[in-house]
C-alpha cells in the first residue's frame, strides 16, 4: 500500500470518533460526531450510523487538509462481534447491528477497502503498533471500566476466536455462583475488576462504616462514589478505603495471573481510567502476578504495564487493520 494515510475509526453507542493517521502511527487530523443511536425518530438504522461514520471522516479529513485519494484503506472498531473476513458486525446490542455488512456499506460510502474488527480488538492492536505494548508479538490489554473489555494479539494477530467471540477478558470465572455479571453468568472477573464492581465494593464498605472518610469525598451520597473514590481514601488515610483497594488489587491480581498462565504474553496492559493510579496499583499487581505465576523467573515473567494511547488507541488500531485483512 503506498498512500500515507490510513484512517481509522472507533465507533461508540455515544461517539464516533475519526482520524487520519500517518506512516508513523501519528493521529494528523480528528473529528467526532454523535452517534445518535435513539434519535427523535426511534432507532437508528445502520444507515443512517454509516452517514454518521462518513460524515466523522470526511470531517477529519478536512481538519487534516488530507485528501481521499491519499488514503489507502479505512479501519473501523465497532462493538459487538466482528467477522473481519466477511467485514459483517455479526451483533452489536447497543447498535441495534444483527449481520450487518458495515464494511460494504462504508465501502459504498467512502470508495476505499474498509477493514473491520472489535473495538477493544482494535485498541489492543493500537497499543500493539505504537503504544506500550510496541515491538511485543505476544500481548493483552484489558480496559478496566464500565465492564472488563481486552484483545489478545498472538503472533502479532487479533485473536478472535472460530465464531469471533473470543477474547471476552471479562467473561472468563472468578467464582462459581459468585457475584451476578451482566452477560448473565455469575462469577465473571468483570462482575469483580471492572470500575463498576469497585464502586460497587466502595459502596458496600461505606455503609458498613458511616464514619469513613470516604463519606465526605463524595458529599455524603452513594450516588456520587466512582473509581476514585476509594484510592482517594486510602490516601487520605481511611482504613476503610485501604481495604476496598486492598481487595480490588487482590481480585484484578488474581485474574491477571489467569491471563498470563493462560498465554504468557510479553506484556499486559491496563487501559481506563483506574489504569491512571498508575504505580498505585501497578506495583502490587507485578508483585502478585511475579509471585503467583507458573513462570518463576522474574526475566522471563510477563511485565505489567498501563497503556499509553488512550483513546486514540482503537482509532490507530483500526487504521492498522489492513496489515492483518489486506484484500
Amino acid at each position: 500500500m503506498t498512500e500515507k494515510y490510513q484512517i481509522g475509526i472507533d465507533l461508540g453507542g455515544t461517539n464516533i470518533a475519526a482520524g487520519i493517521v500517518d506512516e508513523n502511527f501519528r493521529i494528523v487530523g480528528k473529528a467526532s460526531v454523535p452517534t445518535e443511536v435513539n434519535g427523535k425518530n426511534g432507532v437508528a438504522s445502520p444507515e443512517e450510523i454509516a452517514d454518521r461514520m462518513a460524515q466523522a471522516v470526511r470531517l477529519a479529513a478536512e481538519k487534516a487538509a488530507v485528501s481521499m485519494d491519499e488514503v489507502g484503506s479505512v479501519g473501523i472498531g465497532t462493538p459487538g462481534s466482528a467477522d473481519p473476513f466477511q467485514g459483517i458486525v455479526k451483533y452489536a446490542n447497543n447498535l441495534h447491528f444483527f449481520q450487518t455488512p458495515l464494511s460494504r456499506m462504508m465501502e459504498d460510502r467512502l470508495h476505499k477497502p474498509v477493514y473491520l474488527a472489535n473495538d477493544a480488538n482494535a485498541a489492543a492492536y493500537g497499543e500493539a503498533m505504537a503504544g506500550a505494548s510496541k515491538g511485543c508479538a505476544n500481548s493483552i490489554m484489558i480496559t478496566l471500566g464500565t465492564g472488563v473489555g481486552g484483545g489478545v494479539i498472538i503472533d502479532g494477530k487479533i485473536v478472535t476466536g472460530c465464531s469471533f467471540c473470543g477474547g471476552e477478558l471479562g467473561h472468563m470465572g472468578m467464582m462459581y455462583g459468585g457475584e451476578p455479571c451482566t452477560c448473565g453468568r455469575k462469577g465473571c472477573i468483570e462482575a469483580y475488576c471492572s470500575a463498576t464492581a469497585l464502586i460497587r465494593q466502595t459502596r458496600r464498605k461505606m455503609e458498613q462504616f458511616p464514619d469513613s472518610a470516604m463519606w465526605g469525598l463524595c458529599g455524603g451520597s452513594l450516588d456520587k462514589v466512582d473509581g476514585r473514590t476509594a484510592f482517594d481514601g486510602m490516601r487520605a488515610g481511611d482504613k476503610a478505603a485501604a481495604e476496598v483497594v486492598e481487595q480490588y488489587i487482590s481480585y484484578l491480581g488474581y485474574a491477571l495471573t489467569n491471563y498470563v498462565n493462560l498465554l504468557q504474553p510479553e506484556m499486559l496492559l491496563i487501559g481506563g481510567g483506574i489504569s491512571k493510579e498508575g504505580e498505585t496499583i501497578l506495583a502490587p499487581l507485578r508483585e502478585i502476578v511475579n509471585r503467583e505465576a507458573y513462570c518463576k523467573d522474574p526475566e522471563e515473567n510477563t511485565k505489567i504495564a498501563a497503556a499509553t494511547l488512550g483513546n486514540d488507541a482503537g482509532i490507530i488500531g483500526a487504521a492498522s487493520l489492513y496489515r492483518l485483512y489486506q484484500k
